[in-house]
């Protein structure tokens, strides 16, 4: 009795610890969307933390439409779209190729690209400034596409060769006796078992590119080109800003990244507990 008691209490407390994570967690992004519904006189007039006043719907569409908040939006879809395809794409390749055969170089080709976790962004800055100049592609998406993927890549690929080195080798032996070559072993076999894996790569590839400012304000200058990022700090003015609609602009960006994670975060729990335990 006096140990159901104790299991109880430690239920409860657990609770309360629990849902004040939550709290602390979720405030943040329901003030964000309480800032944007609000004017510069009731920001800096003393009403920061509490309910607007009036709420000003129309900060969104002074965001989407005299911001250019909508075009940045559609921009930064583009390029985060295209670097979660091309970086998946090649890192479950290079995994495989890495996890699953036999060959001399292989662990030197996974350090080789673990390496990658250690540069900082700005020691790539201005070498892949003369290289996308040169190339001709600076102020298009190409000129953030490419160094996204880059970036991307070696991270994905070493949650990807810890997860492939889980898989049992009877399943590449049974497609071999079945007919299958190799190309068709990795695209109907192992491609859908990386499912999970793949999910959790994407949404750090994804959280990566979507709020990256550096090469963005360095690589394109041109407003057709510019993401999120760039977009919403152009809107500060160098005399008087408007944060009404700059917040309105910042829910925007972030509502993708809560619905992208509440989809994806099942097969993100699976991948970081694939691989823990070992038979």
């Amino acid at each position: 009795m006096e140990h159901i008691k104790i299991s109880r209490l430690y239920k409860v407390i657990l609770a309360i610890i629990l849902i004040g994570f939550a709290v602390i967690q979720i405030y943040p992004f329901f003030w964000l969307i309480l800032f944007s519904l609000k004017d510069n006189s009731e920001i800096f007039g003393g009403n920061v933390l509490g309910l607007p006043q009036r709420f000003l719907w129309q900060n969104y569409q002074s965001a989407l439409v005299n911001g250019s908040v909508g075009l940045y939006f559609s921009n930064s879809v583009i390029v985060t779209s295209a670097t979660i395809l091309i970086s998946g794409l090649l890192s479950s390749m290079v995994s495989y190729v890495i996890g699953r055969m036999n060959w001399k170089y292989g662990n030197v080709t996974l350090l080789y690209f673990t390496l990658g976790l250690m540069m900082p962004i700005h020691a790539a800055l201005l070498p892949l400034f003369l290289m996308l100049k040169y190339a001709g592609i600076l102020n298009s998406y190409w000129a953030l596409i490419i160094p996204y993927v880059g970036f991307a890549m070696p991270l994905s690929i070493n949650i990807m060769v810890n997860f492939f080195a889980t898989i049992p080798k009877e399943l590449e032996e049974a497609a071999s006796i079945d007919g299958a070559n190799i190309y068709q072993t990795f695209g109907l076999i192992m491609l859908p078992l990386l499912k999970p894996v793949l999910a959790a790569a994407s949404i750090f590839t994804y959280i990566a590119s979507w709020n990256e400012l550096m090469f963005a304000v360095t690589f394109v200058s041109k407003k057709e080109f510019r993401t999120l990022t760039v977009g919403i700090m152009s809107m500060v003015g160098q005399y008087s800003t408007n944060w009404g609609p700059i917040g309105a602009g910042l829910v925007v960006a972030t509502v993708p990244t809560v619905i992208a994670y509440i989809l994806m975060s099942k097969d993100i729990q699976k991948s970081l507990t694939a691989g823990a335990v070992k038979g």
